[in-house]
């Protein structure tokens, strides 16, 4: 006859008594006393209860010795064929015996079922922000702070050892694949942080978002950025070919201010000391001056401050808010999200030859732009400094706040966005002064897939100009789209139409033979490129790519551009890496 080992079964006791003890405030649902299920604990497989035979019982584990006869052990009998670890089969229903331990249940065992992932009681399980390393440390209680900001859900993926669970009225939170940011305390009413573009303009929610993130007490702090540096040759008799970078970081802050959610943001640029003085090299572009002449054939560096901004949003109701913006500099609410944060040009490092007809007032000294949303709509309206910035790029201006601009957005589900927008912009060129009225649509469409990516935008952008007396009209149609496939790879392209009055200066005109002062060509652009991703960690994602550009003109340019002119750009790509909601 086996002997029973008092002493192991003592401890085995007071162990799972404490258990018991320690997981009894933490029960989601109160029981009768003594019928409480410690479905966590695996008490391990114990031998098969031997039938009322002559034969001697047979001779427990090591591990198991002495557990027959422990009172209050409620045991169902184990299959005859054991396997490691086995995951408890919600199917098997125990026999209670008498005498049962309260809060002690051991399961029958079957065959093995796979282990189910834990769900999350928020309903968004499975979402993966794998960049994020937010550890509170093992053993560590969440502080108030903390709760405020963190997501109310459980994210596998995300390294959140010993945070526990947070608050349900947490300032971020998971909204189906995305990442969206709570306005005020409201239970329903939010954003998603992929569909913020520049400014206060929208894309598609399910736009990808490459940041680091950080919670800093009761702030969430967001650093988004992207940089691209290399070679630049542009062809024809009047291109040269550069070595330069295109580059912006933007840090985002946002907390709870009040009944509502504040938002700060900074966008910089190193262009001023990462170009030339009368910019990047690119044929037919316009726009801006240096030296006292206006630019051609160069995209203008951008400011030092390319926006020091502040958002007040508030809920109303359910599917409602209303917000404030200001900015200094910042954008207006006037044309599509600005070229460098629209997905669908992520990997092209040329601005667009219709920036000057777009979205070219992403940086104005002076903004105050308020509106509302509700649902799939979007009204807001701006005064603001319509003046582009002077050649100086490290200073702030101060010029009257005498444009203004109104904008209509439509985002119907989470992978389109539309906008359009007029703008009345108050003597905007320093060189030649009178007013231009701006007038633009565009739709952007994203669409994630296994291994990839897709974003797609249509803009139109037309200016009416008036200078010295002469009114002229000016369109410009851009089609972009970035595929990302393969998780590494990028196929881009933007083809461009454009009307240009400022190509010539009076020496070429002349020579020429025109007489016009403000002569128009409509001019082609159209770019095809490739990237691949070539190094990836937790914090950086970096890229080499290239692309070739062809143009369409007026015959009466070719003695000026040559013939068939065709530019080319080698470059890396460095940015942060994606964060993921897999």
């Amino acid at each position: 006859m086996n002997r029973v080992n008092f002493r192991k079964s003592l401890w085995l006791v007071a162990v799972a008594f404490l258990l018991v003890i320690a997981s009894a405030p933490f029960s989601s649902s109160s029981r009768v006393a003594g019928q409480q299920d410690m479905s966590g604990m695996e008490m391990g497989k114990p031998k098969a209860r031997p039938t009322p035979t002559p034969q001697p019982k047979q001779q427990p584990t090591p591990e198991k010795k002495g557990m027959d006869d422990m009172p209050g052990m409620n045991r169902a009998t184990p299959s005859a064929s054991p396997t490691p670890n086995p995951t408890p089969n919600p199917q098997a229903s125990p026999k209670p015996m008498q005498d049962s331990m309260p809060g002690m249940k051991m399961e029958t065992e079957t065959k093995p079922q796979p282990a189910e992932k834990p769900k999350d009681s928020s309903g968004h399980e499975g979402h993966d922000m794998g960049n994020m390393n937010m550890s509170g440390g093992a053993g560590k209680e969440q502080s108030p702070e903390m709760k405020e900001s963190m997501p109310a859900t459980s994210m596998p993926g995300m390294n959140m050892k010993g945070m526990g669970r947070v608050d349900a009225d947490s300032l971020m939170i998971m909204n189906g694949d995305g990442m969206d940011i709570r306005v005020g305390r409201s239970g329903s009413n939010s954003f998603a942080m992929g569909q913020m573009g520049s400014g206060s303009s929208w894309q598609p929610a399910t736009t990808p978002m490459y940041m680091w993130y950080k919670s800093a007490g009761k702030w969430l702090i967001f650093f988004h950025s992207d940089m691209k540096f290399g070679v630049n040759s542009q062809g024809g008799p009047r291109g040269v070919t550069k070595f330069e970078s295109q580059n912006w970081f933007m840090p985002m802050a946002f907390r709870r201010v009040g009944p509502g959610t504040l938002q700060l943001r900074g966008m910089f640029s190193m262009e001023p000391f990462t170009f030339s003085g009368q910019g990047s090299p690119q044929l037919f572009q316009t726009g801006e001056t240096y030296r006292g002449q206006p630019l051609r054939d160069a995209q203008h560096p951008h400011d030092l401050f390319m926006e020091l901004s502040a958002t007040y949003t508030v809920p109303l109701g359910e599917r409602g808010t209303w917000f404030t913006y200001l900015g200094f500099p910042g954008e207006p609410a006037l044309g599509p999200t600005a070229f460098m944060h629209r997905w669908s040009a992520s990997e092209n490092p040329s601005a667009p030859l219709t920036h000057h007809l777009q979205d070219s007032t992403h940086i104005s000294f002076g903004v105050f732009t308020t509106g509302f949303t509700y649902r799939w709509f979007k009204f807001e309206g701006s005064v603001f400094n319509g003046r582009e910035p002077d050649e100086n790029r490290y200073d702030f201006e101060f010029n009257t706040w005498n444009s203004r601009s109104f904008r209509v957005s439509f985002a119907p589900n989470q992978n389109w966005s539309m906008q359009w927008s007029y703008g009345l912009l108050k003597n905007p060129e320093a060189l030649e002064p009178g007013d231009v009225r701006r007038m633009t649509a565009s739709v952007s469409y994203n669409k994630r897939f296994s291994r990839g990516n897709w974003a797609t935008s249509l803009i139109w952008g037309r200016n009416r100009e008036e200078h010295h007396n002469d009114l002229f009209t000016l369109n410009g149609y851009t089609a972009e789209s970035t595929v990302q496939f393969l998780d590494k790879n990028y196929v881009y392209t933007r083809l461009e139409l454009v009307d240009k009055n400022g190509l010539l200066n009076a020496t070429e005109r002349k020579s020429l033979g025109i007489t016009n002062s403000h002569p128009l060509f409509r001019i082609g652009a159209y770019t095809f490129g490739y990237s691949r991703d070539v190094w990836t960690t937790d914090k950086f994602n970096v890229a080499l790519g290239s692309d070739l550009t062809f143009y369409s003109k007026p015959a009466a340019l070719d003695a000026v551009y040559g013939d068939n002119p065709v530019s080319y750009r080698f470059f890396v790509r460095v940015r942060p890496s994606r964060m993921s909601m897999k």
